[in-house]
């Protein structure tokens, strides 16, 4: 297992914004909110776009003159569809937590001008992803095309079952060849249980690294270039929300060739 790996970090649970502490990503920044009742925490998006995506309780979130008086409500990822606001750059925001809150803060940097909007649950594209021990449920949030407007972020929530694999065959998306595009992404990840856990796999043949992981809840993966895949400790349901940034919104992947062809003989979406 990696211990010293600079792309794998735990996140702090202290109250207020946690700011993700990572120089691999060039573009990808994340930011984790942990409030209690009636707690605020504010923000300057200058020139990046975020995403506030709600993980459990309820808040109001004002971005600018916008007010979404309630955002959130589900009790956990696992209990529901999530609750998000684009905060667009060149805003001001607040976040005042109802109950106690948890958010996401996902960031990247933006060349576009937009007011800020809710993606309700009801407007969150889900669906499966694999087939047989290599199932999992994905809830799309930001992703193109679906009439959002967005500058450089896709975002989006991944399940995956007790002993289940997720981004199965592993797959990269780190320069513009093909129909490879550049993107840098990050997994931040939950497990169901306190006591749960999960491995992440990051290797890069050409880069020379290999690195396994232990997954537990919050902590989170940078992946700036590289092969990357998850998987789910039996009796354990793991999570992990999905953010990309690169060159456009238009999404495509190179499978690792030693094990894309499992892609090719099991039915895959």
């Amino acid at each position: 297992m990696s211990t010293t790996s600079p792309h794998f970090h735990t996140l702090s649970g202290a109250e207020g914004l946690q700011a993700l502490q990572d120089d691999s990503c060039e573009l990808l920044d994340f930011a984790k909110l942990n409030l209690t009742a009636g707690q605020s925490v504010s923000g300057e998006s200058e020139d990046r776009e975020y995403l506030l995506v709600a993980l459990s309780g309820r808040a109001r979130v004002q971005v600018g003159d916008h007010t979404f008086d309630s955002v959130g409500g589900r009790a956990s990822v696992f209990t529901g569809l999530p609750h998000s606001v684009y905060i667009p750059r060149g805003h001001s925001w607040t976040v005042t937590a109802h109950t106690d809150f948890q958010g996401a803060l996902p960031s990247a940097p933006s060349d576009l001008d937009t007011a800020p909007y809710e993606i309700r649950p009801e407007q969150v594209n889900t669906g499966q992803w694999g087939t047989l021990n290599y199932a999992r449920q994905f809830r799309e949030i930001l992703v193109a095309p679906n009439g959002l407007p967005a500058s450089r972020l896709i975002v989006g929530e991944t399940l995956t079952p007790s002993g289940h694999w997720s981004t199965y065959p592993p797959h990269r998306h780190e320069e513009n060849a093909g129909s490879e595009k550049f993107h840098e992404e990050m997994y931040y990840f939950r497990v169901s249980s306190p006591e749960g856990w999960g491995l992440t796999r990051h290797y890069s043949p050409e880069r020379g690294y290999d690195d396994t992981h232990t997954v537990r809840d919050d902590t989170l993966l940078a992946i700036p270039h590289g092969y990357h895949t998850c998987v789910s400790a039996p009796g354990y349901a793991g999570y992990y929300l999905w953010f990309l940034a690169g060159d456009g919104r238009a999404q495509g992947v190179k499978l690792d060739p030693d094990v894309g062809w499992v892609q090719k003989t099991v039915g895959m979406l």
